[in-house]
Formats: C-alpha cells, sequence, structure tokens
C-alpha cells in the first residue's frame, strides 16, 4: 500500500522534487547561523527554505534594549563556564548537559556575531560590558539596542549570501517526511508549499539532515507580541513524531497591541503613569492605585517591572512587580477595560505640589535613574534621555508616545518550552535538528537573553554533529523518498484536496479566533484546573472538526488551512501538557499561576481566582515529554541530566579532539 500510493502520486506528479544535504526550515537567526556553520565546516550542499526572509519573531520582536546573554567579558567579576552552566541549570527543569554546551559555546557564538558587524557596544579597550537580566546572578547580559536580533538576522542573511547557502524564498512546510531507522524514526525530507505562481502547488525536498528553526508556538495566543505573520511550526513537528519538552513552560509580559513590542527595562524604569479606560476611551481612572498602599511601593513596583519583565507567580506578594500584571488581567480580560502607558504624565502619586518627587521613590530606583541622567519631569523626557532608541522605534511605527497613551495587555512573549533535544539539539528522530525557540531548552526560569544565544550556539552543535557523522551521507533521491515517505506525502496532499472538494463554508478565521481565545483564557498567565480541562476537551474537538469537515473555496487557501490544523495539534498537546503537570501535583511557577482555592491570594482585595499555591522546588528537577499519534498523548517524566563532569587537562582533551571523541 505505502508504495502504490508513492507510485501513484510519482505518477500523477501533484509535486516538484529537489534534494539537498542539508534542509532549514526557517530564516530566522539560528536557521541562519545554522546554515553558516555547515558551510564553514564543510557542507556545501546547504538550502533554506523560507516563506520570507522579512518574516519571523528574529526580524520583527524586541524591547527597550533587546538582550543577548554570554559568558562575562569585562571588568573584574569572575565568571566562568560552569558557573554560567549553574545559572542555566538552576533555572529548574533544565538538562545540564544543554546549559553547559549554551554556556561553553556563547563566547564563540557572540563574537561571531561581533565579527560579521553586530553593532554590540564596547568601551575603548574591547570591553564588552555587561548588565544584569532577570534571575541573572552576573553581569551576562548585552545589547545592541531595541532591533538586536533584527541587526543579527540582516548580518546573518548577508554572510549566508556571501557564502552561497541557497536560501529558497516562498516555501511553507507542510510535513517533516520520515522513515524508520530502527526502532526509531529518521528524518529523509520536507514536503512544502510554494506560492511561486499564481495557486500554491507541493514540493518535495529530500535531505540528509533537517535542521528545523520555525520560532516558537506564537499563533496560539489572542494578546501575544509575536509578529502577526510568525505562527510557529511545533505541530508539525508532534505529528511526525518529535517529542516535546516543557510545554508547560513560557513567558508572558507586559507589551503594546497596536504595535506588538515588549514593554521592558527602560519603558519601565522611566514611571509611565498606567490608566485605564472603557472600551470607547473614557471612564478613565489610573487602577494601581487601588492596589498599592502608598506611593513608593506602586512606583518601585513600576521601576522592577523593568527587568523582572515576565510575569513571576512569586513576585506578586508583598505589592512585588508582577502584582501589576494581575491587576491589567484584571481590568481587560475580566473587565473588559482597556489599559494603557502614558509617558506624557507621572504617576498621580509621584506628585507633590503639582511635581515629580523623587523623594518618594526607593533608593535603588533613584541610584538607577541618577547615574542614568534620567531626572527630568516627565517620563517621556526620562525615556529620551535613558533610551532614545526606544522613542525612535514607536514613532517609526506611527506611534507618538510624546502625544498619545500607548496601550497594553499581558502577552504571550516567549516559548520556554519546544521540541526535545540532546546537547547537540538532534530530537528524538534522527537527523532531525530543532533549533531556536521551537527548541525547548530553557526550562522555568531562564536568564532574560538566552534565546538569542541559545539559538546560535544550537546552529552551530547542529552543525558539527552533522559535519562529522553525517558529511558523506547522501540524500535520498525522489523514489527513495516516495518509498519510505510516499504514503505520507499523499495523506497530507489528501487533506487540501478533500477540503478543496467539499467546498467553501468553513470560517478558518472565527475557527483561529476561537483557539486564540482558548489558549490566552485558560493556557497562558491564568491557568485553573477545570478551565484547563474544558479546553482540552474542546480543542481536541476543534482538531477533529478541521480533519473533518474543513472546506476551501480555492486552493489559494490552502496554506491557511495548514496552518489552523497544525496550530490545533500543537493547542491540544500543550493544553494536554498543562492538564498533565496539574493532574501530576503541579503548581505555579515560572509565569504562570494555577489557580488553587487552598491557596492565598496576593492582595486580600483581588477575586478569588488568584488564590494559587506556589510549586516548592522539588518539580523543577524533572522533566515533562510528550509524544503525539492520532489524538492522544503519551506524556513521559524523568530528572533533569546533570552538568557532565568533564577534564581540564588539555593534552587529554586534546588526544579525544584527534580521535573525535568531542563529536560523540
Amino acid at each position: 500500500m505505502l508504495v502504490q500510493k508513492g507510485l501513484q502520486i510519482m505518477e500523477t506528479k501533484k509535486f516538484t522534487f529537489r534534494r539537498s544535504d542539508v534542509i532549514i526550515v526557517g530564516s530566522g537567526a539560528a536557521g541562519l547561523n545554522a546554515a553558516i556553520a555547515l558551510k564553514k565546516q564543510g557542507i556545501q550542499d546547504v538550502t533554506v527554505l523560507t516563506e520570507g526572509l522579512t518574516f519571523g519573531t528574529s526580524r520583527n520582536t524586541g524591547s527597550d534594549k533587546q538582550t543577548y546573554y554570554k559568558l562575562t567579558s569585562s571588568g573584574t567579576t569572575p565568571d566562568s563556564v560552569r558557573q554560567m552552566a549553574q545559572t542555566l541549570f538552576d533555572g529548574g527543569c533544565v538538562d545540564g548537559d544543554i546549559a553547559l554546551a549554551e554556556a561553553a559555546v556563547s563566547t564563540r557564538a557572540f563574537f561571531h556575531l561581533v565579527d560579521i558587524g553586530v553593532p554590540f557596544p564596547c568601551n575603548r579597550y574591547g570591553e564588552y560590558v555587561g548588565y544584569k537580566t532577570d534571575h541573572d546572578p552576573f553581569k551576562r547580559g548585552i545589547s545592541a539596542g531595541p532591533l538586536t536580533s533584527r541587526y543579527m538576522t540582516e548580518r546573518l542573511i548577508e554572510e549566508a549570501k556571501e557564502l552561497g547557502v541557497r536560501i529558497l524564498e516562498g516555501y511553507q512546510a507542510l510535513e517533516i517526511l520520515t522513515a524508520p531507522d530502527g526502532e526509531q524514526k529518521k528524518a529523509i525530507g520536507v514536503l512544502a508549499l510554494e506560492y511561486k505562481k499564481q495557486e500554491p502547488t507541493y514540493a518535495v525536498f529530500g535531505a540528509a539532515n533537517v535542521i528545523y528553526a520555525t520560532g516558537g508556538e506564537a499563533g496560539m495566543y489572542k494578546t501575544s507580541v509575536y509578529p502577526t505573520a510568525q505562527t510557529g511550526g511545533t505541530g508539525l513537528a508532534l505529528r511526525a513524531g518529535a517529542r516535546g519538552k516543557n510545554l508547560t513552560e513560557s513567558q508572558y509580559g507586559i507589551a503594546s497591541i497596536k504595535f506588538r513590542w515588549n514593554l521592558s527595562g527602560s519603558y519601565q524604569q522611566v514611571l509611565p503613569c498606567y490608566i485605564s479606560t472603557d472600551e470607547n476611551g473614557g471612564d478613565e481612572r489610573e487602577f494601581l492605585e487601588d492596589a498599592f498602599p502608598d506611593a513608593q511601593s506602586q512606583l518601585n513596583a513600576i521601576f522592577l517591572k523593568g527587568y523582572q519583565w515576565p510575569f513571576d507567580p512569586r513576585k506578586t506578594r508583598s505589592y512585588g512587580s508582577s502584582l501589576i500584571d494581575i491587576l491589567i488581567y484584571i481590568e481587560t480580560v475580566q473587565k473588559k477595560r482597556r489599559v494603557f502607558l502614558d509617558y506624557r504624565r507621572n504617576p498621580r502619586c509621584a506628585l507633590t505640589d503639582g511635581k515629580m518627587d523623587y523623594t518618594k521613590l526607593s533608593e535603588e530606583a533613584l541610584e538607577y535613574l541618577r547615574e542614568s541622567g534620567s531626572m527630568q519631569e516627565l517620563p517621556i523626557q526620562r525615556l529620551a534621555a535613558m533610551n532614545p532608541a526606544a522613542i525612535e522605534l514607536y514613532r517609526s511605527h506611527n506611534i507618538d508616545l510624546a502625544s498619545e497613551p500607548l496601550e497594553i495587555a499581558i502577552c504571550a512573549q516567549h516559548n520556554n518550552g519546544g521540541l526535545a533535544g540532546d546537547c547537540w539539539w538532534q530530537s528524538n528522530i534522527r537527523h532531525l535538528y530543532p533549533i531556536g525557540e521551537v527548541n525547548g531548552t530553557h526550562g522555568v526560569y531562564r536568564p532574560g537573553g538566552t534565546a538569542l544565544n541559545a539559538g546560535q550556539v544550537g546552529g552551530i552543535r547542529a552543525a558539527s554533529y552533522i559535519a562529522h557523522h553525517d558529511a558523506a551521507l547522501a540524500p535520498p533521491d525522489e523514489q527513495q523518498v516516495l518509498a519510505a515517505a510516499g504514503e505520507q506525502i499523499w495523506a497530507a496532499m489528501e487533506f487540501g484536496m478533500q477540503a478543496l472538494q467539499r467546498g467553501g463554508s468553513f470560517d478558518m478565521a472565527a475557527e483561529r479566533a476561537a483557539l486564540q481565545e482558548r489558549m490566552s483564557c485558560c493556557g497562558a498567565v491564568i491557568r485553573g484546573r477545570e478551565a484547563v480541562q474544558t479546553a482540552c476537551e474542546e480543542a481536541l474537538q476543534q482538531l477533529h472538526r478541521i480533519e473533518k469537515e474543513a472546506s476551501l473555496s480555492t486552493p489559494l487557501l490552502l496554506g491557511q488551512l495548514y496552518r489552523l490544523r497544525d496550530l490545533a495539534v500543537s493547542q491540544f498537546v500543550y493544553l494536554s501538557a498543562i492538564r498533565n503537570y496539574i493532574q501530576q501535583g503541579g503548581r505555579s511557577r515560572g509565569s504562570y499561576l494555577i489557580c488553587d482555592p487552598a491557596g492565598e491570594k496576593p492582595l486580600g482585595s483581588l477575586p478569588e481566582i488568584f488564590r494559587f499555591v506556589l510549586e516548592d522546588g522539588t518539580m523543577l528537577q524533572t522533566i515533562q515529554e510528550v509524544e503525539y499519534a492520532q489524538g492522544a498523548c503519551t506524556f513521559y517524566w524523568r530528572g533533569c541530566r546533570p552538568i557532565p563532569e568533564t577534564t581540564e587537562w588539555f593534552e587529554k582533551v586534546w588526544q579525544e579532539y584527534r580521535k573525535g571523541a568531542a563529536f560523540q
């Protein structure tokens, strides 16, 4: 049957076929760096498949000063690979071998970016001076400004083109093609939609290795900082049999929604005024005043929100910075009001006789503003002194912070979980390497900026392994791909053809909106046992409806349909992971609060839904993994792999390197 369907496809020739030693799906900073590393290590036949070079998170997201996290390279602060690995490992639900690789290769990855022209600032002696980020005990963070990842992407594109990397735009991946490999599977290529003609057509790519760099699962959320063109591709990989890892763990934080952008750092440290209005902009009030007992506690929480930016249930108590997130959630989700940051005026509590009163600030906030030369009267003036690029960024998107308030919400910002991989970023599917945000390396409490580092390191590690193990491995030809994956190809194409045969009554926009509403309400920053259970059931019903009832009026909508199906798979698996975590006794941690009637509220006046119990740290030493197949999830719990003990005896390392042991 398998061969028969493969032959049927071949005979009808409903697709084009190409092959390459390595296919890279995605053209963000991680995927591009992998392509460059492959070229530099002798793998010449490298193809990048992308929907568009200007799409995606790397190119289109950032913050006040988007952070790259690396080993300290300035001053007198002592640091080491082992110390950085320990910091990453201590974030919880992190494998030690991966933490060690991220720490060890961070400097190499960083200075490659410096060498190709990413404008990271240094002093006159060449020190790349850093700063502390959230969950960072050292000053390992560095930034090229709000557009750090854009600069990275632009320079990496230039280098990739100079090296002759084949970049094919206008391709949407539909399937990771696999073949049996003993008791495992192996990746042998990719099925994609090609958009170069009037109507999309199918394209099959055979490959010896597939590097998967599709970014976070952004399309699942109603409120999100991800660009609209970024939907993610985790569902596609899950359908192929790739394991998910730590899918419960994502980050949520304050972001603007008219132009999607993180509002961390200086956007908060300059102390803007938080206001809420009704849906029409009336009934304006400074809602934070209702929760904070005095000016200093309110102003301190706003200031600390700058570098304690993601929501953290630990920081909701004692008038911590994350209490602000809960108050915004109440205004926007529960009361259906709108919330804004107004940089044209100070919080009312900060005023004395109508003027900014700096004596009301904590010593930490006062010192920071004084040292930054940002003691001006208004927030917009302080922001202009501290970080003028933060203002210009919004102005470039037709938003003038000096003349209008900025509408905000609590938004999905980063997926700390994702697909499982080893210390070479190889999946449980052999020859498949998920890198970047799609790979779940980050654990629960990641230091800010580690995502950019992990993406660069993952590309280098995957390329190194491929170059040392598979350099002589030829990609499968057309007949080999069809013999092994013909049925998989046929099933994917048949899904689209059946939808076209049914006609066009299926409202994909409404289906996607319902999916996004479900995730933002039940699977994001506030999670309840009963709500998650109901959401799981609804997500599976929606997935079945998409698979059995989807209809299209034109082939031009095929891409949207495949995306919708993969988002539905992702959502069901993610929600199932959250449900499984709660069933295992999991409690509030990371960037989410799990409602618990037996818990305590951070503030007595808050609604009962905000009662919670903090996870006591026990589950930070375990990792949840999941496999999906035919509408069902199978979960696996294991201990975190420890940080490996390594030798520092040079001659021994040199000997092992010569024998190839360094790449085992």
